[in-house]
């Protein structure tokens, strides 16, 4: 079992900047990927940006050249700079890491962006 725990989440304004983190714990020797996918009130989950064990990196077109991804492995832990936030990126934000085959959540941390 891998836990995640999620961090950064909060308001902005247009324009701003926010940084989330995602903390993996218990069996994570092996975890191939590590992303974040968004959920927003009334549509499904959808990714937004991955990074796997190689650094191979994958955007949504949406927010490439906003964001950026990252991770660091001894720490076991991902991050997602998001900058120059628009108002259509607010939503709930979850932390996913692949092993095995399975994909692991974590509970989701609330983005809101005001005008």
């Amino acid at each position: 079992q891998v836990q995640l725990v999620e961090s950064g989440g909060g308001l902005v304004q247009a324009g701003g900047s926010l940084r989330l983190s995602c903390a993996a714990s218990g069996r994570t020797f092996g975890i191939y990927a590590m992303g974040w996918y968004c959920q927003a009130p009334g549509r499904q989950r959808e990714l937004v940006a991955s990074i796997n064990s190689g650094g191979s990196l994958r955007y949504v077109d949406s927010v490439k050249g906003r964001f950026t991804i990252s991770r660091d492995n001894d720490k076991n832990t991902v991050y997602l700079q998001m900058n120059s936030l628009k108002r259509e990126d607010t939503a709930v934000y979850f932390c996913y890491a692949s092993l095995g085959g399975l994909n692991y959540w974590g509970q989701g941390t609330q983005v809101t962006v005001s005008s």
